[in-house]
């Protein structure tokens, strides 16, 4: 078994990562500090910080030459970081000494790192909204047409009291929703530049460095923080926190979708599920175990990106290097989830039958809220909750519905009190709100 099941042949479509794992690879990353150190030197020579024949030699430079992630090894070990090996490899590779002298001027390695995994964090945010667009779609459907479908809600995981499917898939997309609408802000809040120099003075940079770092932020597309974020990981964190409420949303829906496939219970098929190697019989929930499992492993990888949020002094080694052990498998767990919750979402399908035969039980007991706060007509709250109880034992023990053994007692209690379809309170104007919700996204 691979050391990470993203980099696995064996587990690519278990845990599927889609375009993003191609962000996460060295090529990528070696990519995308090419892109910050042209934009860099292209920025630089048009406000004259370098000569500005130089700064175009650069940033074509950067555009073409490609750098062996191999042949950074060395360097890497020995300096704990790879753009001191990769400015020197760039500077041979443009074989222009007279313009190469100019790469990196006045930049940190903590600058080009942190900003080019900025570009590659925006385009997973893309891919991310991409798929929780899709995801939205499918369970708005599946919310505006089964808002009205009458099924058990459960509690403690017990049987509690009617809901309708439209409303579970309703609670499945809210916090999807909340996370669409407000990547805007993340964006904003997040996708900083950086461009502080060595100690987060941007000393080296001259008395243009706020300018140069404001024309570096419009020219890749991020947003000028106005300071250093050296030791300040906040960005990296609000990131990391929109991808682990995505994922415990996806969570929740896998944990009870794993409840509602169950032997004996079977509300809702998956379309899709796996066997096993020796029981014939098998439908194994596949996709909903795989959305628990990220949940899991985001939440541990979740613990250790907050320690390393506490950097000592203006830069911190150990804590970044902790950094980038987590982020990138952050990042692509949330996008396993997302992956894997597209195309489950595309093919859940509710089981009516099932769910009326649980609601109906042989005796009811769904209904026993609704029966308790029907007897405070006739009794108070507290009184009316002991009968309530009372019947439930009587219909467990006897064997008899419930609302038999009720009307027995008060005949004239309301004659839709044990009906499913008229006990499910907000249940289908709830589904109906979310459906046109995501319409509306």
């Amino acid at each position: 078994m691979a050391a990470s099941v993203f980099d696995s042949p064996l587990f690519a479509r278990l845990f599927d990562t889609g375009e993003t794992g191609r962000l996460f690879s060295d090529t990528a990353a070696i990519r995308a500090m090419l892109l910050v150190e042209g934009a860099l030197a292209k920025v630089q020579g048009s406000v004259g910080v370098i000569p500005e024949i130089s700064a175009a030699a650069i940033h074509r430079a950067s555009l073409e030459i490609q750098i062996d992630p191999g042949a950074l090894a060395a360097p890497t070990g020995e300096n704990g970081v790879c753009v001191p090996g990769l400015v020197a490899a760039f500077r041979q590779e443009m074989q222009a000494p007279e313009h190469a002298q100019y790469v990196h001027w006045g930049a940190t390695s903590q600058d080009i790192i942190d900003t080019g995994t900025m570009l590659r964090l925006r385009q997973a945010l893309l891919l991310a909204e991409t798929d929780l667009r899709a995801i939205l779609g499918a369970l708005g459907r599946g919310a505006g047409e089964h808002a009205s479908l009458p099924m058990p809600a459960r509690t403690w995981g017990q049987i509690a009291t009617p809901t309708s499917w439209g409303a579970v898939i309703a609670a499945f997309g809210a916090p999807l929703a909340d996370a669409l609408e407000e990547l805007p802000a993340l964006r904003q809040g997040a996708l900083w530049v950086s461009l502080s120099g060595a100690a987060g003075t941007a000393s080296a940079l001259g008395p243009q460095a706020g300018e140069t770092r404001a024309a570096l932020a419009r020219a890749l597309g991020l947003v000028d923080p106005g300071r250093s974020w050296h030791t300040d990981r906040t960005p990296i964190l609000r990131i990391a926190d929109w991808q682990g409420r995505v994922t415990a949303a996806l969570g929740h829906i896998g944990q009870t979708l794993l409840g509602l496939t169950a032997s004996g219970v079977e509300e809702v098929s998956l379309g899709a599920v796996g066997a096993s190697s020796t029981m014939p019989q098998k439908q194994n929930p596949v996709g909903p175990s795989a959305l628990v499992a990220l949940g899991h492993q985001f939440t541990g990888l979740r613990a250790g990106l907050q320690a390393a949020a506490a950097h000592q002094h203006q830069r911190d080694g150990a804590a970044w290097f902790a950094e980038w052990m987590m982020m990138p498998q952050l990042t692509l767990t949330c996008a396993a989830a997302l992956g894997q919750a597209n195309r489950l979402t595309a093919s859940l399908g509710p089981q009516p039958i099932r769910m009326h035969a649980t609601l109906d039980e042989g005796i009811g007991l769904v209904h026993a809220e609704a029966l308790s706060f029907a007897l405070t007509d006739r009794m108070p709250r507290p009184e009316a909750q002991q009968v309530a109880k009372r019947l439930c034992r009587d219909a467990q023990e006897k064997r008899v519905p419930l609302a038999e053994l009720a009307r027995a007692d008060y005949p004239d209690l309301p004659p839709d009190l044990f009906d499913p379809a008229r006990q499910m309170g907000e249940a289908p104007a709830l589904a109906r709100a979310f459906a046109e919700r995501v319409a509306k996204l």
